[in-house]
């Protein structure tokens, strides 16, 4: 058997045996739906190439303000991540992205992988929404206090209003 055709074995049997959501669009792509605290879901892609296996998960867009402090933090961030980094596109969207060899993917290694991008995506979720969207934030908070809607998912905020 190829290593890359062991890898999507692995893949396979590591998304089926822990009960992950996920879809694959073609033979090479699983779009999983992790499911988090702060972020409620992540979306992230494992695309297995002819070499390597590439991980790219979408974290938060542009930011609407900030965009030097929000990079400044992704960068600092970086310096202390597993596997994957913090990464912008060209609409200046904030992704995670990562590659491992096709040979280092195992059971043991996907589930570390798919951790870190869980936790990285969560814990970082409320931090670069408070740099990159406080105005945004107090705008929305303004709005429902106004029509006597719900905060409750804004209350992590609560000290920016």
């Amino acid at each position: 058997m190829s290593t890359r055709a062991m890898a999507l074995a692995t893949i396979d049997e590591f998304l089926d045996s822990h009960d992950i959501d996920f879809e694959k669009s073609n033979d090479n792509t699983y779009l999983l739906t992790l499911p988090g605290e702060k972020k409620l879901q992540t979306h992230c892609a494992l695309v297995v190439g002819d070499q390597s296996l590439s991980i790219n998960a979408f974290v938060i867009r542009k930011p609407d303000e900030n965009a030097d402090a929000v990079h400044e933090w992704l960068l600092k961030k970086n310096a202390t991540m597993y596997c994957v980094a913090f990464a912008v596109n060209e609409l200046g969207d904030i992704y995670l992205v990562g590659r491992l060899p096709l040979s280092a993917v195992t059971e043991k290694e996907l589930d570390r992988v798919i951790g870190a991008v869980l936790q990285y995506s969560d814990s970082s979720f409320n931090p670069l929404l408070e740099l990159g969207f406080s105005n945004a934030i107090r705008r929305e908070w303004a709005w429902r206090v106004s029509r006597g809607e719900s905060l409750a998912n804004l209350e992590a905020f609560a000290h920016l209003i």
